[in-house]
């Protein structure tokens, strides 16, 4: 890091930096496990291609619910989901959301959220590619 001589970071490193951070966000969403394939195409639509899904459980307002198993009466806390992850450039941001935000929406309690977060650095293991040349 270049510092100067008042042990800041000079003005050059410092935009560089900031330049940087805003390239690329990630985008997490828990969605309905029946809505997958809906998201998946219209994010396909919109020409994103890399995606990462993950199995979860978990609840919100929703609460869960009570099931009925062979005569007694249980509480299932946690309502399986899934997750999504992203890691797009900034200006894809708002598309991918709103493809997202359509496609896995039911109108219903527990269709799931999407968190919207800056990325700082992204490395492609394969061939040492740092930024958005490695999303």
């Amino acid at each position: 890091m270049n510092l100067s001589n008042t042990g800041r970071p000079d003005r050059r490193h410092r935009r560089l930096s900031a330049e940087w951070l805003n390239q690329m966000k990630k985008i997490e969403a828990i969605i309905k496990p029946f809505k997958l394939d809906e998201v998946k195409d219209a994010l396909n639509q919109i020409g994103l291609k890399g995606i990462t899904v993950l199995e979860a459980k978990g609840f919100g307002r929703q609460k869960g619910h009570t099931e009925l198993y062979r005569g007694a009466e249980y509480v299932v806390d946690f309502l399986p989901k899934v997750k999504l992850e992203l890691i797009i450039e900034d200006e894809m941001v708002e598309k991918a959301v709103e493809a997202i935000r359509s496609s896995a929406h039911t109108g219903r309690i527990g269709d799931g959220k999407i968190f919207v977060s800056s990325i700082d650095d992204a490395i492609r293991i394969r061939t040492g590619e740092r930024g958005d040349a490695a999303v």
